[in-house]
């Protein structure tokens, strides 16, 4: 009886035990390492991700491009605008020179009309022993007169091949006037602007050489600095524009002339 028992007792244990181990079976997954949907499950998502990377490295660039296209455009703007500026100054100082010679003749014609009659013979004999007047040149213009037609012809008429003619013929017949800077001035503007550089640039130095007090002594420097500059006399030029900024710093020709500089020495 007692081993009867005993046996009893030790298949009721077998039993518990392959129960316990049959349950613990149940709760552990089962993995199958041979299978290949793990790897290629990990590899689809690393090339979602790289792929997401290049997208947005690609958009990044086509921002970039575009940014720098925008500040290309906007410094050319820029320079375009600088460049008006400097056309507007300089038609500004043009008008403002132009009202001062107005205001000089206005009030050198005022004092002859004041003069005493008593000096009329003396004006009138001054006159007649001018040089000789060219062809298609009137002899009774005078001084005065004919500096105004000649400059009437640049500024009121805009007939500039005509004005150069009658800026060389006042040059000849009153090389001592208070207007020979002046002429001279206007005459190598005109010059200038036909790209006769040659010729613009003997009249401009005229007036610097010749001319020291004259107030068309700063746009002269100025001009011959671009004509040498336009001549690829770089080493010239930077001489000319700092004589310039040297000798009138505050001059609007002086103005001009800086940024000029700054492109040369860069």
């Amino acid at each position: 009886m007692k081993f009867a028992f005993l046996s009893k007792t030790a298949l009721f244990g077998l039993v518990l035990t392959a129960s316990a181990s049959c349950a613990l079976a149940e709760q552990v997954p089962v993995i199958d390492v041979s299978s290949p949907i793990n790897t290629l499950s990990n590899a689809g998502t690393l090339a979602e991700q790289l792929a997401s990377v290049e997208r947005k490295l690609d958009s990044r660039n086509r921002a970039q491009v575009n940014i720098q296209r925008q500040l290309d455009d906007m410094q050319t703007q820029v320079n375009e605008l600088r460049g008006v500026t400097e056309l507007h100054t300089h038609q500004l100082s043009q008008v403002l020179e132009r009202q001062r010679e107005l205001y000089q003749e206005l009030d050198r014609r005022v004092t002859e009309a004041l003069k005493p009659n008593t000096q009329a013979p003396t004006t009138i004999a001054v006159n007649t022993v001018t040089s000789p007047i060219s062809q298609n040149y009137s002899s009774d213009l005078t001084e005065n007169e004919a500096y105004d037609k000649a400059l009437n012809l640049v500024l009121k008429d805009k007939r500039y091949e005509e004005a150069i003619p009658a800026f060389k013929r006042f040059n000849e017949n009153y090389p001592q006037s208070s207007y020979a800077p002046n002429a001279h001035y206007w005459l190598g503007q005109l010059l200038f602007n036909k790209g006769e550089l040659t010729s613009a640039e003997q009249e401009f130095a005229i007036v610097v050489e010749q001319f020291k007090e004259s107030s068309k002594r700063p746009d002269a420097l100025l001009k011959l600095a671009m004509v040498a500059q336009q001549q690829e006399s770089n080493a010239k030029a930077v001489a000319l524009y700092r004589q310039l900024l040297t000798q009138y710093p505050d001059s609007t020709s002086a103005q001009l002339a800086k940024p000029r500089l700054e492109s040369l020495v860069q």
